[in-house]
């Protein structure tokens, strides 16, 4: 499979200076036009702002692109009918020449063919709830397990079921890090009320993690889990009866699979009057902070 780098991120990989990886569904599926793409190019600067190179992973055309351009960037984010792509469908819209963003996992198994180690996002999928009945699970728990990739988000979604999605994440053996803080955030939320499994609080004690569990061969990713900043958190009494909400009118609805996730963020979205979108930037810009300065002192050590 080739990939297509971008001028900025190819030159980057010759001069082995620090990338972090970036997913384009949020891009597609998790921001209103034009704000989606004043989000993308502000993450991308921040990424360089701190020390690193941004690499926003889309698929175009069925070519897998490390690095996208502000014009291909624009284009993506107008875009009307574009596939949200995870491990089971990215090798088909490779093959039949599709357009699609990448979801955690996608974006993960692009940035391990890249050679890219940190990747910077929002919140990870996990267990729905209900899953007892419904089997809806994220594929990005297992894509942690297996693909070599450190993943800097702002916990799990608070939309799950979170004490089942870290129960799942200690049962494949995800090691769960919280940056300086002992309680595992939720998204919107720092506190999810749940005990972190393990705290570190300086990037260079996280690189140095991801370096040794390498050296062991043990095999996988990391989740780093990263606070949203203070003054952008939505308090719990406020945002779990809105969530709660939004849960009973999808399953009314009938809504499953991968239109559970879109359709939640909307309801949220109208149910605040937007704060929860400003919430979503404000702690996308602390993930790709946080990853910068992971990649570039994995970089430092290497």
């Amino acid at each position: 499979m080739e990939l297509a780098f971008s001028p900025e991120v190819a030159q980057a990989r010759s001069e082995r200076r620090p990338i972090v990886a970036l997913e384009s569904t949020i891009i597609t599926h998790g921001m209103p036009w034009p704000r989606n793409l004043e989000t993308a190019l502000e993450v991308e600067e921040t990424v360089r702002e701190n020390g690193a190179v941004p690499a926003t992973i889309a698929v175009l055309q069925g070519t897998l692109h490390i690095g996208l351009s502000p014009k291909e960037l624009e284009a993506l984010a107008q875009a009307q009918t574009v596939a949200k792509l995870s491990r089971a469908d990215l090798a088909v819209a490779l093959a039949t020449e599709q357009t699609g963003a990448t979801t955690v996992a996608a974006t993960m198994i692009a940035a391990c063919a890249a050679g890219i180690e940190v990747f910077a996002t929002g919140g990870i999928g996990g267990v729905h709830r209900g899953a007892d009945t419904s089997f809806d699970i994220s594929a990005d728990l297992r894509e942690l397990a297996q693909t070599p990739v450190a993943v800097v988000a702002a916990g799990a979604k608070a939309i799950l079921d979170l004490p089942k999605t870290l129960e799942v994440l200690e049962t494949l053996g995800v090691p769960v890090i919280t940056y300086g803080s002992d309680a595992f955030p939720a998204f919107w939320m720092r506190d999810s009320g749940l005990p972190s499994p393990l705290r570190l609080d300086h990037p260079t004690q996280i690189a140095a993690a991801i370096r040794v569990r390498s050296d062991l061969g043990l095999g996988g990713g990391h989740l780093i889990a990263n606070p949203i900043p203070a003054d952008a958190e939505i308090a719990p009494a406020d945002i779990l009866p809105i969530i709660d909400a939004a849960l009973a009118e999808a399953q009314m609805r009938g809504v499953a699979a991968k239109a559970v996730t879109p359709f939640l963020l909307d309801r949220i979205y109208h149910a605040t009057n937007g704060r929860s979108l400003e919430a979503n930037i404000a702690l996308v810009l602390n993930n790709a902070r946080l990853g910068a300065e992971i990649a570039a002192a994995i970089c430092a050590v290497e």
